[in-house]
């Protein structure tokens, strides 16, 4: 991976990049620049670490129309050749024009890359030719093969990146035609689709694969079908990155390889990766095994009062943890008062549970990609279940509901009342860090096979709320994030969460919920007025739906019903659903509304002036 990639010092990147276990480096020449390590001690630390130094970049701006100039950038050159003969790396990545003076005429900027080849050669060295986006005459890998091609030196080549071919549409199939002994280094990078100046998107808005809009499978085959035989690096530009832990974005970085490079075997089409070790294929998943809560005292009563109300049942107590199972239908949670929360009188989703068709199976996977199994206290007597860390820190179970001494056998069981509104667990709603969206839509996405729907953006009550789905086998997860929070004015819910129970009939499930007492939350009048006239709604089922606080949506696929509770324990609600089978989404478009009407209902309990202002 590229250096540019991580926050920190050199020193920092390194040492990130050697712990996430990675074979090699890019080296940033302005992180060489400002580090105190002269290049033969940072050459030796790498070589300690496991690291080779497969690139140093960029040399910018070669190529120029005023020959003094020329000759100027071929010292400077000679200078970084002498640094490079120090560092122990062969290549030098040197980028397209886009100074004024850059060389529009081909056979010119042949013969200047020429004679930069020549010199690197003596020296043992080769320049990898790249193409830049914004180039200001060479901005298409087609173009920059094309001078390559014309200025035929053996130690002149290409250097692709998936980043400035696919942000200008170019088709990478074109690459085939490319020798391969002619394709020098490749750089990956993921991006979101976004409108906008290009070199700003390169800039700030990289991803890694996987994590954003880029087919990068399908740049990738005709790359290695060409012939090419080196690293596969990364070289990512991001705001995020760069502030955050570099260790962390490490391993998030080499999830994303190995989840690219198992995309790329798997689909069969490139020889050279059908024999390449890759991870366990993910197990089929078959729907939730439970959400657990982590609860105290005050919390405890409050939750379970809740979930009595909208139907459930106490059926369960683990025999040596003070964990209490509440179910209805195949709707399943636990209430653990032995599990870490946030706080006093607050509640949390602690773990997730998912039915996976081979547990083992899915827990090998998860460790395969970078997610290592949690340990576990565990009697004698109770079921081994495997556990990782998702990055928000819940943990995420693969369980079996229905084998023989599975997880329910470690609970003394009471009988489950027959009947109920409530058939199972729609979906789970998780806040995610803002630093740490994007890597936990790529976790679900490679350790568990899940397919991310597209990323949202929801304008909150106080501010952007990005929202992401990601979904397999009847396990709906709803990933969101708070794209800024600055200051004392931040008066939204700290990482908010929420379960989501299945029913066939909402305003059913709604109209039993307020009898038995349930805190369902109260909707605005001006909610059904726009509500009816969008939908045009009939009249009494209009009104019914006002009465009971019952929230709609439509799609030209479906329909959705829901209704939610007040926050109970500061950051966690219930909410209970009726979606039309083709209906994918969860609602999103009502989230505003349902912000603000946990915020009012909060600010008019009586013991909110203890606790921060709530938007949901």
């Amino acid at each position: 991976m590229a250096t540019v990639c991580l926050s920190g010092t050199l020193e920092d990147k390194l040492a990130a990049a050697a712990a996430a276990r990675f074979d090699g480096v890019e080296i940033f020449e302005p992180d060489l620049v400002a580090s105190p390590l002269s290049p033969t001690e940072i050459r030796r630390r790498c070589a300690d670490s496991g690291l080779t130094i497969d690139l140093y970049q960029p040399f910018r701006d070669l190529d120029s129309t005023d020959a003094e100039r020329f000759t100027a950038n071929l010292r400077r050159a000679e200078r970084k050749f002498s640094v490079m003969q120090q560092l122990g790396t062969d290549t030098v990545l040197v980028c397209s024009a886009v100074a004024a003076d850059a060389v529009a005429d081909l056979d010119l900027l042949a013969a200047q890359l020429h004679t930069l080849a020549e010199r690197a050669a003596g020296r043992g060295l080769r320049i990898a030719y790249e193409a830049l986006a914004w180039g200001t005459h060479v901005n298409t890998y087609e173009q920059s093969w094309d001078v390559v091609r014309r200025a035929d030196h053996p130690a002149l080549g290409l250097c692709l990146d998936s980043f400035h071919i696919l942000s200008r549409g170019s088709d990478p199939r074109g690459v085939r035609d490319i020798p391969g002994e002619k394709l020098f280094f490749l750089q990956l990078a993921d991006a979101p689709r976004l409108r906008m100046d290009v070199l700003q998107w390169s800039r700030h808005h990289r991803l890694f694969p996987g994590q954003g809009a880029f087919d990068l499978p399908a740049f990738l085959e005709p790359v290695l079908d060409a012939g090419y035989t080196g690293p596969l690096s990364l070289e990512v530009f991001n705001d995020v990155y760069r502030q955050s832990d570099p260790r962390r974005t490490a391993v998030d970085a080499m999830r994303s390889l190995l989840a690219l490079r198992e995309q790329v075997a798997r689909r069969g089409a490139v020889s050279a990766l059908t024999t390449a070790a890759v991870p366990p294929a993910p197990p089929a998943l078959a729907g939730h095994a439970f959400t657990e809560l982590a609860v105290d005292d005050t919390s405890g009563p409050r939750i379970a009062g809740a979930l009595r109300a909208l139907g459930f049942a106490r059926t369960g107590r683990h025999r040596t943890k003070p964990v209490d199972l509440w179910e209805q239908g195949e709707a399943r949670i636990l209430l653990n008062a032995g599990a870490a929360h946030s706080g006093p009188g607050n509640v949390a989703v602690a773990a997730l549970a998912v039915e996976s068709t081979d547990p083992p199976r899915s827990a090998a996977r998860a460790a395969a990609l970078c997610a290592p199994i949690l340990p576990r206290d565990r009697g004698p007597a109770e079921a081994d279940l495997a556990a990782v860390a998702a990055p928000d820190g819940t943990s995420v179970f693969f369980c079996r509901t229905d084998a023989t001494g599975g997880w329910l056998a470690d609970f003394d069981r009471l009988r489950a009342p027959a009947g109920g509104m409530i058939t199972a667990t729609d979906h789970v709603a998780l806040a995610q860090p803002y630093d740490h969206f994007d890597e936990a839509a790529l976790f679900y996405r490679a350790v568990l096979g899940m397919d991310p729907e597209t990323t949202n953006e929801i304008a909150a009550p106080f501010g952007l709320v990005r929202d992401r789905t990601v979904t397999a086998g009847g396990v709906r997860l709803v990933l969101t994030a708070s794209l800024l929070r600055r200051g004392e004015w931040a008066p939204g819910v700290a990482d908010p969460q929420h379960i989501a129970f299945a029913t066939p009939d909402a305003l059913a499930a709604a109209r039993t919920a307020r009898a038995a007492g349930a805190p369902v939350l109260d909707i605005p009048g001006n909610y059904y007025e726009d509500l009816d006239a969008r939908y045009d709604l009939e009249p009494d089922l209009l009104r019914e739906m006002r009465e009971l606080g019952v929230m709609y949506d439509r799609t030209p696929d479906g329909e959705f019903h829901h209704f939610a509770t007040e926050l109970l324990g500061g950051r966690v609600f219930l909410q209970v659903v009726q979606r039309s089978p083709r209906y994918e989404g969860h609602g999103a478009p009502d989230s505003p509304v349902r912000m603000a009407a946990h915020r009012r209902r909060r600010l008019a309990l009586p013991d909110t002036a203890a606790e921060p202002a709530a938007a949901g």
